[in-house]
């Protein structure tokens, strides 16, 4: 008696596995096109987020660009200035000052053209660049300061 209840038992619990486990085709194709909206949803939502992020970079590199364009003037502004005021340093000073300003004249255009020829890469290339750029920006500034002082003595 204890094998029947015990044979009949596994053979309900079986056969309840086997039907509640089968899906139709039909729920199943509703589930496939579920799962291909929700698929097709994120896919758009992606999208735009990305749209948006490369929007923000855009914009964010114009701006770098503007302000560091305006500084590469004011250098190119101060490099005529200098040069005015070479034209009245004594002979002996007058081919360091050339000299000197010649290498700073060069240095701002070399990073003019780094910056117009800067072609975005991504985000993490991105920053290294900002960073680089700013960082040889602030020397030439220092060397812009170092010459006036030096032209003054």
């Amino acid at each position: 008696m204890k094998k029947i209840i015990f044979s009949l038992a596994v053979t309900l619990f079986i056969a309840g596995n086997i039907f509640t486990g089968c899906v139709s085709p039909n729920q199943k194709v509703e589930n496939a096109e579920e799962k291909v909206l929700d698929a097709k949803k994120e896919v758009k939502e992606a999208q735009q987020d990305l749209n948006v992020i490369q929007q923000e970079a855009e914009m964010d590199y114009q701006q770098f660009r503007i302000v560091y364009d305006n500084k590469i003037m004011a250098n190119e502004k101060s490099i005529a200035e200098l040069k005015i005021n070479i034209a009245g340093a004594n002979e002996d000073n007058k081919v360091l000052y050339k000299k000197k300003l010649a290498e700073l004249e060069r240095r701002n255009n070399d990073l003019k053209i780094e910056l117009a020829d800067y072609k975005a890469e991504g985000a993490e290339e991105w920053q290294e660049f900002k960073t680089e750029f700013k960082n040889d920006m602030d020397d030439l500034g220092k060397s812009f300061a170092d010459f006036s002082v030096t032209n003054k003595n």
